[in-house]
């Protein structure tokens, strides 16, 4: 995540509303009921394209020491504490109380960025709490109704300048539970065959006609013991051909279903492999950052197999450079072959994806690929890289520290490739973001 956000308020004031609105689920139980909301609660939020990590909190409210509300509000406290931005809400229908001026005089000792937001202020009752909000001494309110969606464009302008230079982010699928495989691909490669020869009937329809899949189907399935959710989708199109609004929805479903999967397996028709559209495909699953397997249906049309696959291997890593060593898998999905197989890539690459990996060895690596190839100067400057660490996994992501804010894309390649090769991250997306900063262990600056 990029920053982290707490909400905080008064009991009822709407944080927990806006929680779910953020994290795009009901994560956090909603009532008009003060005190719902008892723990703190996290999960990851996004505005359009902005993503961050977000805390919803106890109400603060005065209570007596040590009781069951005087104990929320020191979590809250807490909470505020380890967040990056505090957003406090009041409530636009009630107005300003004097809790209101309380918490707001102890958040600004915090000296952590703070945003006020005014919320419920849907209707004309809010206009005299939006201006009375300012004797707060928090900047101007954000006018907002968590409930109905409004004001979210202007806390996305509010939030924004806290997300950096840092790349966005891809919102992970949650962890625990189920393994969610999303099976991908062009119109009429098999990818419905593929899921009814897995499940050993005829769960969904299959036929000649291109199309036949509208919605994504997932279906609770368990291989060796092991629990996953599986993703039959439509198949995807060259967008240009995609006109009727019913397929558009049907391709807004499968990307929906890539971005909320772990491991997305790519079906190819071994008859017409890697068309523009198979590497499209290929590219939208490393660009959402999942971890991905190539699984070359209708294997029993194939004649020379050896050879054909070491064409497409050769042929694929042209098309995707940046992704290296993606797992590939024959099968027949009429004819039920390879399954476990693939299954067993699948587990694979999941493991890979998850890797996590510890910040002195990955110095250890860094130092020995500085001497093996030093960086190029950069607009006559010298270019010192000085520390690297791996910020999350799922995809491995990594901030490295140099004392310039851009390191040349031919040097990021150097040490993506390096990374993959050191330690085997085959097959994933690998994401290197550049922050200028001195390193902390060593001397010196640039």
């Amino acid at each position: 995540m990029t920053f982290t956000l707490a909400i905080i308020g008064r009991p009822n004031v709407g944080k927990s509303t806006l929680f779910n609105r953020l994290t795009g689920k009901p994560h956090a139980l909603v009532h008009d009921a003060p005190g719902v909301t008892r723990d703190r609660r996290e999960g990851a939020g996004r505005i359009a394209d902005l993503a961050f990590s977000v805390m919803d909190t106890a109400g603060i409210d005065a209570a007596e020491k040590g009781s069951l509300q005087s104990r929320m509000t020191a979590q809250t406290m807490r909470a505020s504490q380890d967040a990056d931005v505090i957003l406090m809400m009041v409530d636009g229908r009630t107005g300003i109380t004097p809790v209101d001026e309380e918490f707001a005089k102890l958040l600004r000792k915090s000296k952590k960025p703070l945003l006020l937001v005014v919320n419920k202020a849907e209707g004309k009752a809010a206009r005299a709490t939006i201006l009375d909000a300012h004797r707060l001494g928090l900047g101007d309110p954000i006018a907002i109704s968590a409930e109905h969606g409004e004001g979210m464009g202007d806390l996305y302008d509010a939030l924004q300048p806290f997300a950096g230079d840092a790349p966005v982010e891809e919102i992970p699928p949650e962890e625990g539970g189920p393994l969610t495989i999303a099976i991908v691909g062009r119109p009429n490669v098999g990818k419905s065959t593929l899921l009814n020869a897995i499940l050993g009937e005829e769960r969904v329809l299959t036929g000649p006609e291109a199309g036949i899949t509208r919605d994504s189907i997932t279906v609770a399935y368990s291989h060796e013991g092991k629990d996953m959710r599986l993703v039959d989708t439509a198949g995807m199109r060259k967008k240009a051909n995609v006109n009727e609004k019913l397929e558009k929805m049907s391709v807004a479903d499968t990307l929906r279903a890539v971005q909320y999967a772990q491991v997305v397996v790519v079906v190819m028709d071994a008859e017409q492999p890697l068309e523009k559209q198979d590497n499209a495909i290929a590219a939208l699953v490393e660009s959402e950052g999942r971890a991905m397997v190539i699984a070359i249906n209708k294997w029993d049309t194939v004649k020379e197999k050896d050879a054909f696959i070491k064409a497409f291997r050769q042929r694929f890593e042209k098309v995707l450079p940046q992704i290296k060593g993606v797992p590939v898998v024959p099968i027949s999905g009429e004819k039920n072959y390879n399954i476990g197989k693939l299954f067993n890539a699948c587990f694979e690459a999941y493991s890979i994806w998850n890797t996590r990996i510890g910040t002195g060895e990955l110095n250890r690596w860094l130092e020995a690929m500085l001497e093996a190839h030093t960086p190029q100067l950069v607009s006559g400057r010298r270019l010192k890289i000085r520390y690297i660490t791996q910020k999350s996994a799922r995809p491995p992501s990594f901030v490295l520290f140099s004392n310039l804010k851009e390191v040349p894309e031919n040097y990021l390649r150097y040490l993506v490739n390096g990374l993959r090769e050191r330690f085997a991250l085959q097959g994933v997306p690998i994401r290197i973001a550049v922050k200028k900063n001195k390193n902390p262990y060593a001397d010196g600056d640039s």
